[in-house]
């Protein structure tokens, strides 16, 4: 983060931390919530519509203030901000929560979802209600689990050449979430895993530390990434749902039906972001078209190679969740 960032964000934090109090369940309130993505992305776009139906139906007492383009740092900020109560949202990935609440780690293993609809139908049941309670539950974490968010499978993208199959990977640095599970999951796959923040991608594509990422098609379209990386490949390792998480402090200064109210609230931009998501895919797919991205398909015989090539990682961060594995793949 830049010096001039940090500043901004330490008086984010000094601002949110006087505005909310005890008394915020009767005065007006603007909740802050953040984001890395761009305004337009159905995360953001998703907790606007959630903004504007709680000032809807508190008369304007209640208002949503979201911060996109990583305006108060990266995922990492956030959940730190929330913490201690700057800010009262965020949009952050499963990823980036796996090692904060161990139970969620399970959701980071490679291929562990058949499709997008085996991961709606397991984060929209009972695993996916227990694993938000995990969330509260953990007093360390000082959040609240609210609602989940889509997040598509993740792809490999580089400036080098397309990945058809594992030998392509071979010497390529490719960015992965700071999570060690992410970086062996590269290494595995064949290629060198570098763990950097988000916030950091663009540098390290423009001077080179490194040769590319991984991510689904909105991010990698929306963040332009297509201007330093031009060869997007299919691999679908990673089908990661995303959370919007609360902050512990200021959802105790909100009365108990404000709450239930941002709850509900939080389910219904929950089934609107997966419209949202499924529309802003295809708009993705047709602007890096336009700007002449090489898109490699990866046959099925290709994608067994890399499920193979990732069991280590299964037997190294998946033994502990060995019942809710089972769980999650019984899911039909």
């Amino acid at each position: 983060m830049s010096f001039a960032k940090a500043i901004s964000v330490a008086g984010a934090l000094m601002l949110g931390c006087a505005a909310y109090t005890p008394l915020a369940a009767q005065q007006n309130l603007t909740l802050k919530s953040a984001d890395v993505h761009p305004k337009g992305y159905p995360t953001v776009e998703a907790v606007e519509r959630l903004g504007a139906k709680l000032e809807k139906a508190t008369n304007g007492r209640l208002k949503v203030q979201v911060y996109p383009s990583m305006q108060l740092g990266g995922e990492k900020e956030f959940l730190e901000q929330a913490q201690v109560g700057a800010l009262a949202m965020a949009r952050v990935s499963v990823g980036v929560m796996g090692p904060v609440i161990p139970e969620l780690n399970v959701l980071n293993l490679p291929y562990l979802f058949r499709d997008s609809a085996h991961m709606h139908k397991v984060v929209d049941g009972e695993i996916g209600d227990e694993l938000l309670a995990k969330i509260t539950a953990n007093d360390k974490t000082g959040l609240i689990g609210i609602a989940w968010m889509d997040g598509g499978a993740r792809n490999i993208y580089s400036k080098q050449r397309g990945v058809a199959k594992m030998e392509d990977l071979k010497g390529q640095k490719i960015r992965t979430m700071g999570n060690p599970m992410f970086v062996q999951m590269m290494n595995d796959m064949g290629g060198n895993g570098v763990a950097m923040g988000y916030d950091q991608l663009i540098n390290g594509l423009q001077t080179g530390v490194v040769d590319g990422a991984e991510n689904n098609e909105p991010s990698y379209s929306s963040g332009q990434h297509y201007n330093y990386a031009k060869y997007y490949s299919l691999t679908e390792h990673l089908m990661i749902p995303e959370i919007l998480v609360f902050s512990k402090r200021v959802w105790n200064t909100l009365s108990p039906d404000d709450q239930k109210l941002i709850i509900k609230l939080g389910k219904e931009a929950q089934a609107e972001q997966r419209g949202l998501w499924k529309e802003m895919v295809q708009k993705s797919l047709a602007d890096m078209k336009a700007h002449n991205v090489t898109v490699t398909e990866v046959s099925a015989d290709e994608k067994k190679r890399f499920q193979t090539a990732v069991k280590p990682v299964w037997d190294k961060f998946g033994a502990e969740h060995k019942p809710m594995i089972e769980r999650i793949s019984n899911v039909k």
